[in-house]
């Protein structure tokens, strides 16, 4: 299946709900947020999410044949911000990845050099508007 795809999508939720149950009840982990494949458990202690992760790395590996991304699991703190579902989440607010702002930008530049029409460019920032909502982005946004 195509990722991305509301199929996949759909069976990844149901597949991970053994994964909810485990955190939730096993651990007893508290701040656990899950979207589709991705999620993220607050904590105060270091060691504590540690040891998690390795329980949770165990589960994974031998029920459900599944490992955690080397790379995109890390344990960090909050006050440097976490990337999870298309923003920068602080404790008291989240911003725009930087990525998806040079995204839109690149768009808008495309059209002022002529390569895209008005209209790809109407529909690429209506979804980006959309996204950006839901940040603490009042300064960039006004801009546009």
């Amino acid at each position: 299946m195509p990722l991305g795809n509301l199929t996949s999508q759909f069976f990844a939720n149901i597949y991970l709900n053994e994964l909810d149950y485990f955190v939730k009840h096993k651990l007893k982990a508290k701040y656990y947020i899950r979207y589709v494949d991705d999620f993220i458990i607050l904590h105060n202690s270091k060691s504590q999410l540690k040891e998690w992760k390795n329980e949770i790395n165990n589960f994974l590996k031998n029920g459900l044949k599944l490992e955690l991304h080397p790379d995109k699991s890390k344990i960090i703190s909050l006050s440097s911000g976490v990337d999870f579902v298309g923003f920068i989440n602080f404790y008291y607010f989240k911003l725009l990845r930087k990525r998806n702002i040079k995204n839109i930008e690149r768009k808008i530049k495309m059209f002022n050099e002529g390569l895209i029409s008005k209209d790809k460019l109407l529909e690429s920032f209506q979804g980006w508007k959309a996204y950006a909502k839901w940040a603490d982005s009042y300064k960039f946004n006004k801009q546009f």
